[in-house]
């Protein structure tokens, strides 16, 4: 009996030991850190990795884009309910004025059976034995035999008449108060609806001026272009007449001072037949100079006139920008300043709710032996 008791709690023991000497090389496998990255393909992995922050860029720009615009529309949003957050602040606060000025507990219809002083107030079923108030068998006046009946009526009439006089103020009262509240609103949507078509009308008008000193440009430069190529075609042309004269006309073996004028240009002359410049093109270089001159002066005052129209141009773009600047600089300081009231509120509600979960639900936290339970097996 004990001999095989014996073997049998060796056999459990021994394998506890393997069973445990398994994990303990089941863990040394899983846990080094070593072993479990040999193998991997790094110059993969780098690849994958900068596909991956190239994606993550592509969206990252598209994210931002879509965030501008989310966040536009996330300041008209906030800019309406803020509109709609005073507007209900107003009514409730002009609801409790009104119920603390008109309806009182002492003034509604039901206040005689929650009146605390009730039973101070209220008179004993009887005095006396003889108390006329008691009727037969001791008992209380029935159904019918109230002899102010017809005075009772009478003030409930009234007073249900004076509560239907003070429901139809209360009705008028509030419903002018919607009214008033409709037309701010109104008239505040419609000076913003101006403003936005003053700024547009104003970006309109600059852009036609630029469109207008542009067409004018343009149509400065084709007149200069226009005027070169008649007085290039009108030079050439005076140059062709002057060769086919000087071809008719020459004469070698006379002294005329035509006949060293030269067949390349009438710039040019034969030196061994020349005799000096004539009268004429002395006052042909006179009239071609003078020209020149004429036409200089006319593209500096072209070239100055443009300097101006464009200067007149960038002042009235500056103008305008400075403008719209004023403008958005306007508006994203009133969206900072309610951004700034919305986050203040968030923050002492994140205050209000931390608070609650450390004081009423977080009462009982993990110690470190509560951590220290895990990872501590292969399985």
């Amino acid at each position: 009996m004990y001999k095989v008791d014996i073997q049998r709690d060796l056999a459990e023991a021994a394998a506890l030991e393997r069973k445990r000497n398994k994990e303990l090389q089941r863990q040394s496998r899983i846990f080094n850190v070593k072993n479990r990255t040999i193998g991997v393909d790094v110059e993969t992995l780098a690849n994958q990795v900068a596909e991956r922050k190239s994606q993550e860029e592509r969206e990252k720009a598209v994210n931002e884009a879509f965030g501008a615009q989310q966040l536009y529309y996330d300041k008209l949003a906030l800019l309406l309910e803020e509109h709609q957050n005073q507007k209900t602040q107003d009514l409730n606060k002009a609801l409790l004025e009104f119920r603390e000025q008109y309806q009182k507990p002492e003034s509604r219809r039901e206040f005689d059976l929650n009146d605390p002083e009730g039973l101070k107030k209220d008179k004993p079923a009887r005095i006396s034995d003889d108390d006329p108030r008691c009727g037969p068998a001791s008992l209380q006046r029935f159904q019918g035999e109230d002899l102010s009946t017809t005075a009772r009526k009478k003030f409930q009439q009234q007073q249900s008449r004076s509560w239907l006089t003070e429901q139809q103020k209360e009705k008028a009262t509030t419903m002018a108060q919607q009214k008033y509240s409709d037309n701010l609103f109104d008239l505040k949507r419609i000076e913003l609806d101006q403003r936005a078509m003053h700024l547009s009308n104003l970006e309109e008008e600059c852009r036609k001026a630029i469109n207008v000193a542009v067409k004018n440009i343009n149509q400065a430069l084709e007149a200069e272009l226009t005027e070169k190529q008649r007085v290039e075609k009108q030079r050439t042309q005076e140059e062709n007449f002057a060769e086919m004269y000087n071809h008719l006309t020459s004469n070698i073996l006379t002294e005329n001072p035509a006949t060293a004028n030269s067949v390349f240009g009438s710039h040019r002359v034969i030196t061994d037949r020349w005799k000096g410049m004539t009268p004429q093109q002395l006052e042909e270089i006179r009239k071609a100079q003078e020209e020149q001159c004429q036409e200089k002066k006319i593209m500096k005052e072209e070239e100055k006139k443009l300097d101006t129209e464009w200067d007149k141009q960038r002042l009235l773009s500056a103008e305008v920008g400075l403008t719209i600047q004023r403008e958005q600089e306007k508006i994203s300081r009133h969206l900072r300043e309610s951004l700034d009231k919305y986050n203040q509120q968030l923050a002492r509600e994140q205050n209000t709710h931390l608070q609650y979960l450390e004081q009423e639900v977080y009462t009982n936290p993990p110690t470190a032996q509560y951590f220290a339970q895990f990872n501590t097996s292969s399985r």
